[in-house]
């Protein structure tokens, strides 16, 4: 089990994983193909022993200020084995890294265990976006990670697959399932601030988790 960049040769198992994780509102194949081939994002991929069992993104623009989360998705199979966690951490590493000093994101006000995870590493609620989850008319949960101090009470920080105990919200015990495979991340993707975002309803959404 690893995490490894995503190259184009991923596409098609993830895809797979895209449409079954979000059957309402899966992005289109050339959607995600232009999100694995742009060089202002980061999109990683976990690879199982029987082939890909998740995937997650981020867009950092390297030297900006500002990184969104875009997507993260782990099969139904590999959940509550911490690897949503894992893929979180590798992103907000590969975000920082690229020179971002804070992190959003965009969460279902529905999803209140999924909420839960994020606010675990540091994440807090700014702001709400309504009905910006369609044709469910859900709310938006806009939250926000300070990376520098996140990295400075991670470190030394690893991206390898933490062993679930009963404090980490990604185990579940008898559920077995992880809670950040149910995570609907729902960020902007393309040009704009993401400050911005989290107050203004966008002119396209281009997640609707």
């Amino acid at each position: 089990m690893s995490l490894r960049t995503a190259t184009p040769d991923d596409l098609a198992d993830i895809m797979a994983l895209e449409r079954a994780s979000f059957p309402t509102d899966a992005w289109s194949e050339a959607m995600m193909a232009e999100e694995l081939a742009s060089p202002h994002g980061t999109y990683l991929v976990d690879v199982g022993l029987h082939g890909l069992v998740g995937y997650g993104g981020v867009r950092a623009v390297r030297g900006a200020a500002d990184a969104d989360i875009q997507t993260i998705a782990i099969a139904a199979a590999a959940r509550g084995r911490g690897r949503g966690r894992a893929l979180l951490t590798a992103l907000l590493a590969a975000a920082r890294e690229r020179g971002a000093r804070d992190m959003f994101l965009e969460v279902r006000a529905d999803n209140p265990v999924a909420e839960a995870l994020y606010a675990s590493v540091g994440f807090t609620e700014i702001g709400r976006r309504p009905r910006y989850y369609q044709p469910d008319d859900v709310d938006a949960v806009v939250m926000r990670l300070d990376l520098a101090a996140w990295a400075a009470a991670s470190a030394p920080a690893s991206t390898a697959f933490p062993a679930p105990t009963s404090e980490d919200p990604t185990n579940l015990g008898a559920s077995g399932e992880d809670p950040s495979s149910f995570a609907t991340f729902s960020e902007l993707r393309g040009p704009g601030d993401a400050a911005d975002a989290a107050i203004a309803a966008p002119a396209v959404q281009e997640r609707a988790r």
